[in-house]
């Protein structure tokens, strides 16, 4: 799942993204409205998370282009201001949901989680397939009753296959996907965390590789 963090106090914004590529998310991060608009351009993401109170386009305007122009893509927005009048504002410019400051992270986290899932309403919140039980707001993996042990990265690539349902997904929709826009788009980072997964997984391997192709668990 990949999010856009969009806050202008850099401090907090590299804390929440830190915090959620913990939970396994993908995070990008823009610390003004204008390196937001051109990242919404290029990038499709589950979930923004942005501050209303923005230099550059503003979170307002933001807040609207994303409600008319990406339909699937969440918007969790940050104010400092507590007022109910200001929170339905908010709402009414196409926000998903809404978070006062200052907030906890453990707080914001299970709010990003909770509109990832609205965002690929199709899957259910716990993902089940070949033996595998995953559940990502609780970032649980087991297979048979074993607990897995996954590493952030091996837990996002296992969750964007079994979201797939038995659909074959390629390298480079994993990157976009798993990783952050800093990645190498030449790195077999995909190919690395794939083998460590099967590893952790063990036989019957529920994962197949279609050659030229992807990935699949079928």
């Amino acid at each position: 799942m990949r999010v856009l963090v969009v806050e202008d106090e850099d401090v907090l914004a590299d804390a929440v993204a830190e915090w959620l590529r913990r939970e396994a998310f993908a995070v990008d991060v823009a610390y003004d409205g204008d390196a937001a608009h051109e990242r919404l351009a290029v990038n499709p993401y589950d979930v923004v998370v942005l501050d209303r109170d923005l230099p550059g386009v503003p979170g307002d305007e933001l807040c609207r282009q994303i409600s008319d122009r990406l339909p699937q893509t969440r918007v969790l927005m940050l104010t400092a201001a507590a007022a109910v009048r200001e929170r339905v504002a908010g709402l009414a410019l196409g926000a998903d949901d809404y978070l006062v400051k200052p907030f906890a992270m453990v707080e914001l986290a299970a709010r990003v989680h909770a509109l990832a899932r609205r965002a690929v309403a199709k899957n259910p919140a716990v993902l089940q397939r070949a033996g595998i039980v995953l559940d990502p707001a609780r970032r649980t993996a087991e297979r048979g009753g074993r607990d897995l042990g996954l590493a952030r990265k091996e837990f996002a690539v296992l969750a964007e296959l079994l979201r797939a349902d038995g659909a074959v997904v390629s390298a480079e929709q994993l990157l976009e996907r798993a990783w952050d826009e800093h990645i190498d788009p030449f790195t077999n980072v995909v190919r690395v965390t794939v083998m460590k997964l099967r590893r952790k997984l063990g036989e019957p391997q529920p994962i197949e590789t279609v050659a030229g192709v992807g990935y699949r668990i079928p």
